[in-house]
């Protein structure tokens, strides 16, 4: 019998909730001391700010460049 997946329908635009992970993870990276835990967490918020910027760009009509 093959699995079924697991889909669930997502109520939020994805950029909305990049932008959301990335100002948690700014909330909690403000209360850390500086180091390589608070390195790799600084590098998640540009990876969701980055990967936001881009999913708004690609659904954006006529692929405009982003600002």
């Amino acid at each position: 019998m093959p699995k079924s997946r697991n889909r669930t329908k997502q109520t939020r635009p994805l950029e909305e909730r990049m932008a959301e992970q990335a100002a948690k993870l700014r909330q909690e990276a403000a209360t850390m001391s500086a180091g390589p835990e608070r390195e790799a967490l600084l590098k998640r918020i540009r990876l969701a700010e980055v990967g936001s910027r881009i999913s708004g760009w690609l659904s954006s009509p006529g692929l405009q460049t982003p600002d």
